[in-house]
C-alpha cells in the first residue's frame, strides 16, 4: 500500500485489485498527507477547509465525498433511495488535488468562479472552479461564508460521464469576471 503514497501527477493511484479494507487505508493515507493534515491547504492564498457538519470539521465526510459518487439505489421494497458509493475514477486520482490546488500543472487549466443556487441552503453561492482541460479532470471550491479568505473544499471529479465536459463548459461560460 505505501507504494500510492510514492505516485505523482498525472500517475494514478494502484487500488483497482485491493481488498475493500486496504484500499480505504491507502486512499486514507493520501487524503490525510495531503489534505487533512496539510497546514499549508491553500489555494492562491487562501485556506481550504472541509464542510461542516453541525458546526464541526468533519474530515471522515470530506474523504467519503472525495472518494465516492452519489448513485439511486433501488432498495428491495421498490424505493430509490441515493446512497454514496465508491467511486474508483475520483479515487485514483485523489492525489491530484494537492498539485492542482498548488497550481503546479502543466496541464491547461482553467480557473473560474460562478454564481450558482445552493438548492439545500435555499441561496445562492460562488464557487470556484479548477478545471484541467487535458485530464478532464475538475476541483470544486466555495468560499466561505462572508469569508473572502478562505474556502470550503466541495468536491473533486474525473469528467467521465458524458455529459461532464459539456456541464462544465456551461458553467464556464457563465462565470464571473473575478475569481472569488
Amino acid at each position: 500500500m505505501p507504494f500510492n503514497k510514492l505516485k505523482k501527477y498525472p500517475e494514478l493511484l494502484d487500488i483497482a485489485f485491493m481488498s475493500d479494507k486496504d484500499r480505504r487505508i491507502s486512499l486514507r493515507e493520501i487524503f490525510d498527507r495531503d489534505i487533512a493534515d496539510n497546514p499549508n491547504f491553500a489555494f492562491r492564498n487562501k485556506r481550504i477547509y472541509p464542510l461542516k457538519t453541525d458546526g464541526l470539521i468533519d474530515m471522515d465526510r470530506e474523504f467519503i465525498h472525495l472518494t465516492t459518487e452519489e448513485a439511486d439505489i433501488e432498495e428491495e421494497d421498490g424505493k430509490i433511495v441515493k446512497h454514496r458509493v465508491f467511486d474508483i475514477h475520483r479515487s485514483r486520482r485523489l492525489h491530484w488535488i494537492k498539485p492542482h490546488i498548488e497550481e503546479v500543472i502543466e496541464d491547461k487549466v482553467v480557473v473560474f468562479s460562478v454564481l450558482e443556487r445552493d438548492v439545500k441552503a435555499r441561496k445562492n453561492v460562488v464557487k470556484t472552479y479548477i478545471y484541467n482541460k487535458s485530464e478532464k479532470y475538475v476541483i470544486v471550491l466555495q468560499a466561505q461564508h462572508g469569508n473572502t479568505s478562505a474556502y470550503f473544499l466541495l468536491t473533486a471529479y474525473y469528467l467521465n460521464r458524458e455529459y461532464g465536459e459539456k456541464a462544465i463548459l456551461k458553467k464556464y461560460r457563465k462565470r464571473l469576471p473575478d475569481i472569488h
